[in-house]
């Protein structure tokens, strides 16, 4: 073994040496083409293989490279990339320009590729490589602040959670408001299908951001009508990386990091806690001790527990990723995988993802090729329990600090005698856990059947396949006292067919590309479950074990959208610019009467820096274009079977009946946004200075409510077509680069402003609950805050005050009227991006802020009011009125009283903030270091998501949204900005290296 052993590696050096042998040395010096000055830090890669190097500090470099030559590629930030063949040059210098955005890059459509000069829609792209190795479980989290005209919301701090997103506004009252997401072509399930609460889960976690090469998000209609009855709230187009014709190529990579809250609130301790509740109640001319007492609690406790800490801890991230990908001019692969595991900074709350990609081009000949895209996915979150459940973790901080965490007489034990139920026991005795099990692909084929028409077909699938299981321990308080379990299955089949003709033509000074297709989506959705009761003890979880099944259900939707698909793009001497599309999609979610819609779309751009009156007068300018379209798109996303009259079974003993349960209306049809953009893109001194500016003005129709019916007929309410918003605003973007010599600098500033206004109703006001302040009502922003509107104290006798119906302060709550006291809209939205760069070292800071909107604190009502109950108060409350004179905003303490506690803006806050999103730092070892060890590339990193967050909120997190009333779209729509025992996002550091072989 031993010979066989020292054989095979004396052949392997004999192999090396016989290789290196015949490879050649190439130097040179790399200047600005600006300066002349030299340029650190330039990356020199042998095309299509892992060879690479530096240039140093001096500007020189040397790399090996076989005596038959090949093609050098030059890049560095913020230059142009350049591609040099060797031929039989031993020194190549090369003079590097700056540029920060290629016009002539290529970037995804609808259905096709445009040069980016020649776009005339509002589009915009995120490269993969800006939110790559961020700690993150969903790319949604990477695009935040990087994204001019889409807000993006991650409400929660839960493991998976799914983030709102919003392109240019919410478009709908009472249909989805989130954008298309289309991978690789294909459509995608996004929409939450978990069945164990109303917090929602995002499906787009099973994508790991690894593995994306773009992210194209298609804003105004001219860019997104091509997707015709789902694109009035915009459509993410996301590509993931290919294979490439040369040497085959191995990236690994590693990080491993913390997380904390990036915010802990403080509470009352037991000293704090026992004066003012004592105060309420001798306020009240209660004995203190026997109020404490008969709720349970000792006021000679000398317990001092932190039960809002409890809810906390440290987490962990780890992640181990690699790559492979090369291949010749006949085939071309990608291999991608990753393994993450992310231990929560909540209690309980755990997640896991496990999956790989392949992807693969074949060239037949010269006029047809096939491909394949196949990835499977493995994801388990642990879940934590919604926001208004006592087993909330975070809602320990309601407990009293006098009472102890664990058993005074077992303190093994928590302690089972708090005042409300200490979930602790949950923790340590309950699981809620989905599995989900998630394949992507594509089979494509394309040929060109004469030059310029190419015909391209393609099959895709997302099949999701989602296993929740809960057990409740027999202690738990929703288990007690056998245990109780529940157990779902949901398996989504979602399957997709694309056909198209596209033509390309070039004559004179004309260029044409057409493209006409037919597509054809289905999906198919079915669940299953059961729970059950009566276990024989805490070890026996599946409901087989169970001694009575106290339910089973089972459930099955779908729908299908049959498309034609119809573009034109038409360019005149390179600067004028014309492009209509149309589509026309029928769809079984909508009445007999109008199943089909059609939604076109026309668009046109001037190139005016190609005009001799400005490139003659004004040669600094690179770059000038006008742009303006206008068009119509729709959104589909209701119920399956809104439109259709509904029965439903009616079980008797063992008899079976059934009973209409929904009214049928054949006229409903889709809510339709028609737009008009207008833009300008602008660019000075070779790019240097670049950006753009659009003006927008979207108007939905049609919005679909529910009308209340006369109750004469079984029913109260039918689905109409009847109301109206108006969604209108700005966005701005400016990328710039400050220094271009041995230290780089580049910058990019976006800012968005967007006013939403409800135009039309034809329905009485619409309200969420009577907790939450949410609002819908014509002439005003969607979700307004509407209340009765708190003054604070009375600074004579410390009562809350109100506005009266006369503007002037009252104690009587009921004789307040109701007013508009808050917007959860933010007036504008944007970030700041800072990327440095000097020889080896590169850092980059992402400045994300928010601004403008208010956040309602439902929970304030029982945390931060004056001690009107035991739960224990924020220290805030001990500000509290307590003589004549006092000036604040707390009342007097009153036990049992409601002085203050009404519904009311006193929860009201700015929820205005600035975050340090990211921040990464990082060096490239050098190669002449990791050569020997035969390594292409080594960098090494530390990087930090959610660093600082500078706000007055003194919430949790200023990026909130409580999910737990999300039972359905209107109330997810209507429902923004307000907290209620909602976790914080988590500061996390992390620590990683790359390598390259």
């Amino acid at each position: 073994m031993r010979k066989t052993l020292l054989l095979f590696v004396s052949l392997l050096v004999v192999l090396i040496q016989s290789a290196m042998a015949q490879d050649r040395r190439v130097t040179g010096k790399i200047t600005s083409a600006e300066d002349g000055t030299v340029v650190p830090g330039v990356n020199i890669q042998l095309k299509g293989t892992s060879r690479g190097t530096q240039s140093d500090a001096s500007g020189n470099y040397a790399i090996s490279v076989p005596a038959s030559g090949g093609t050098l590629v030059f890049s560095f930030i913020g230059s142009i990339t350049q591609e040099i063949s060797i031929g039989n040059r031993s020194t190549i210098d090369v003079q590097l320009g700056s540029e920060t955005r290629s016009l002539s890059e290529v970037v995804v459509v609808g259905y096709g590729t445009q040069q980016r000069r020649d776009l005339t829609g509002s589009q915009l792209t995120v490269k993969g490589d800006e939110i790559a190795r961020l700690p993150v479980q969903t790319f949604e989290t990477a695009l935040q602040g990087r994204t001019p005209g889409v807000q993006i919301t991650q409400g929660s701090g839960k493991l998976g959670s799914a983030l709102q997103i919003r392109v240019r506004g919410a478009a709908s009252i009472s249909a989805g408001n989130e954008p298309l997401y289309v991978l690789d072509g294909i459509p995608i399930t996004s929409q939450d299908l978990n069945t164990t609460n109303n917090d929602r889960y995002s499906p787009l976690a099973d994508i790991d951001p690894n593995d994306i090469e773009s992210i194209e998000i298609l804003k105004d209609a001219s860019a997104s009508a091509i997707y015709g009855s789902r694109a009035s709230n915009g459509v993410v187009l996301i590509t993931t990386k290919r294979g490439r014709v040369g040497r085959t190529n191995v990236q690994v990579g590693y990080y491993t990091g913390i997380s904390t809250p990036t915010r802990l609130r403080q509470f009352l301790n037991a000293a704090q806690y026992k004066e003012l509740f004592s105060e309420a109640a001798t306020n009240m001319k209660y004995n203190p001790a026997e109020e404490f007492e008969g709720a349970g609690l000792d006021i000679n406790s000398t317990y001092d527990s932190d039960w809002a800490g409890q809810a906390f801890r440290t987490g962990s991230i780890n992640q181990a990723n690699f790559g492979i990908n090369g291949g010749n001019e006949k085939t071309r692969f990608s291999l991608t995988g990753a393994l993450n595991n992310q231990v929560g900074i909540i209690i309980g709350n755990d997640f896991k993802r496990n999956n790989v990609r392949l992807n693969l081009d074949h060239s037949v000949n010269s006029r047809f090729t096939v491909g394949a895209n196949l990835a499977l996915a493995r994801t388990i979150n642990r879940k934590t329990p919604g926001d208004n459940a006592f087993s909330n973790p975070v809602q320990l901080n309601a407990l009293p600090p006098i009472q102890p965490i664990y058993d005074p007489n077992n303190p093994a034990q928590y302690n089972r005698q708090t005042l409300y139920y200490n979930n602790l026991i949950e923790i340590a005795n309950a699981s809620n856990v989905a599995n989900t099990y998630r394949t992507f692909g594509n089979l494509f084929g394309s040929y060109q059947l004469v030059p310029g028409l190419t015909f391209r077909t393609e099959y895709g699938f997302d099949f999701l396949n989602l296993q929740e299981e809960i057990y409740r321990g027999r202690i738990t308080e929703d288990g007690a006292p056998t245990g109780y379990g529940y157990q779902a299955q949901t398996r989504s089949l979602n399957w997709t067919t694309n056909n198209t003709l596209s033509y390309l033509k070039s004559f004179g000074e004309h260029n044409i590309d057409l493209l006409g297709g037919i597509t054809y989506q289905e999906q198919d959705v079915q669940t299953v479950s059961s729970e059950g009761r009566g276990f024989p003890n805490d070890r026996f979880q599946k409901l087989a074990s169970a001694a009575r099944i106290l339910s089973g259900s089972s459930n099955q939707t779908g729908f299908s959208i049959l498309s034609y698909v119809a573009r034109a793009n038409y360019k005149f001497r390179d600067r004028y610019l014309l492009g209509i599309s149309g589509r026309v999609d029928g769809s079984s979610r909508f009445g007999a009467n109008n199943r089909y819609g059609f939604f076109p779309s026309i668009s046109a751009g001037w190139i005016l820096n190609e005009e001799a009156f400005i490139r003659n007068n004004v040669p600094s300018i690179s770059l000038l274009k006008l742009r303006a379209s206008y068009g119509v798109t729709g959104n589909s996303e209701i119920g399956n079977f809104a439109s259709r009259g509904l029965y439903v079974a009616i079980p008797y003993a063992d008899q079976a009946g059934i009973r209409p349960s929904q009214i049928a209306n054949p006229d409903l049809r889709w809510e339709k946004s028609t737009q008009l953009d207008v833009g300008l893109e602008f660019g000075f001194l070779n790019n240097r200075f670049n950006g753009q500016v659009d003006f927008y003005n979207k108007v939905t129709n049609d919005l679909l409510l529910n009308v209340p019916q006369p109750g004469i007929n079984g029913f109260t309410t039918i689905a109409r077509n009847i109301g109206s918003l108006r969604n209108r605003g700005v966005e701005f973007s400016l990328t710039t680069q400050n220094l271009v010599r041995e230290f780089r600098w580049t910058s990019n500033f976006n800012i968005s402003f967007n006013r939403n206004l409800v135009t039309k109703l034809n329905v009485a006001p619409i309200r969420v609950n009577s907790r939450f302040l949410s609002y819908v009502t014509e002439g005003q922003p969607l979700g307004v805050f509407y209340g009765k509107k708190y003054l604070g104290a009375d600074p004579q006798n410390g009562d809350a005050l109100y506005e009266g119906a006369d503007g002037k302060p009252t104690n009587n709550y009921a004789a307040a009227p109701e007013l508009f006291v808050g917007n959860p809209n933010p007036k504008f939205t944007g970030g700041f991006t800072n990327n440095f760069s000097y020889k080896g070292f590169d850092l980059n800071v992402l400045l994300q802020f928010v601004y403008g909107n208010d956040i309602y604190n439902v929970a304030g009502f029982f945390q931060s009011v004056n001690a009107d109950y035991f739960d224990n108060q924020t220290v805030d409350q001990l500000r509290r009125w307590q003589k004549p004179g006092d000036v604040t905003d707390v009342p007097q303490a009153r036990l049992y009283e409601g002085n203050g506690a009404g519904v009311s803006s006193r929860w009201v806050q700015d929820g205005s903030f600035l975050r340090v999103k990211t921040a990464s730092l990082g060096y490239n070892i050098p190669s002449r270091v990791i050569r020997k060890a035969f390594i292409q590339s080594a960098r090494v990193y530390v990087s930090a998501l959610n660093l600082f967050t500078f706000t007055k909120y003194t919430g949790y997190d200023p990026e909130v949204n409580t999910q737990y009333v999300n039972s359905g779209n209107q109330q997810a729509n209507i429902a923004l900005g307000h907290d209620f025992y909602t976790p914080p996002q988590s500061k996390t550091i992390t620590f990683g290296v790359n390598l390259g072989f």
